[in-house]
């Protein structure tokens, strides 16, 4: 495993269990829609991916960026991983800020948007090689995407799950790869617009029938 991998899961360790013991460091640093809006308060974009909600979301969480960030460095080297981590983090936290911007009671934690965008990056280079939970990495990446996007329009009270920031994550990692690796994104192209159908509705969704946001 990488150093830098190996420190980013050590930190996001350490925190969150700080977090899960601090109410007030937890509150002060989780992702917060009316803080970040009416305080400025852009830290949040960052901070709260480093908090999670239990010990189980954090050990899925880290358990699959060990998994996935072998292939990330192969391809994209240790700078293009921290860039794949932390812009697909941001980027995840924004989208949510986007959608839930009238909301100020919205608020979130953990690094799935970040874990996301290291993820896919890892699927768009290697779609069939590469396998989620027994199935090629493109069938998965569909199947994901299905379900976050239909959760996103159809929202349930009891889903404690960012749907928001995985897929602006994801999203990050797709584009990351396939600017950087256009080659393996022609010869994946079939695999990647399959992928890539139901974000094409979210947006449709999103910035024509304006059904949320």
């Amino acid at each position: 495993m990488s150093p830098i991998v190996l420190v980013i899961i050590a930190v996001t360790c350490i925190v969150s269990y700080m977090g899960l013991n601090n109410a007030v460091m937890f509150e002060k640093y989780k992702f917060s829609v009316s803080a970040i809006n009416n305080r400025k308060e852009y830290f949040r974009l960052i901070s709260s991916a480093f908090l999670h909600a239990d010990f189980m979301h954090l050990f899925f969480n880290m358990l699959s960026l060990y998994f996935f960030q072998g292939a990330v460095i192969l391809f994209f080297g240790n700078i293009g991983f921290l860039i794949l981590y932390f812009g697909s983090m941001i980027l995840g936290n924004l989208f949510s800020l986007l959608i839930y911007k009238n909301q100020p009671w919205y608020s979130a934690i953990g690094a799935s948007g970040a874990v996301s965008g290291i993820i896919f990056a890892s699927i768009a280079m290697a779609p069939n090689e590469i396998s989620v939970n027994f199935l090629p990495g493109w069938l998965f990446g569909t199947l994901y995407f299905s379900y976050s996007v239909y959760m996103m329009l159809n929202p349930n009270r009891n889903d404690n799950i960012g749907h928001s920031a995985h897929l602006g994550g994801a999203f990050f990692g797709l584009i990351y790869a396939v600017a950087n690796q256009p080659q393996a994104a022609i010869e994946n192209s079939m695999y990647l617009g399959i992928m890539s159908l139901p974000l094409i509705y979210l947006g449709y969704e999103i910035f024509v029938k304006k059904r949320i946001g």
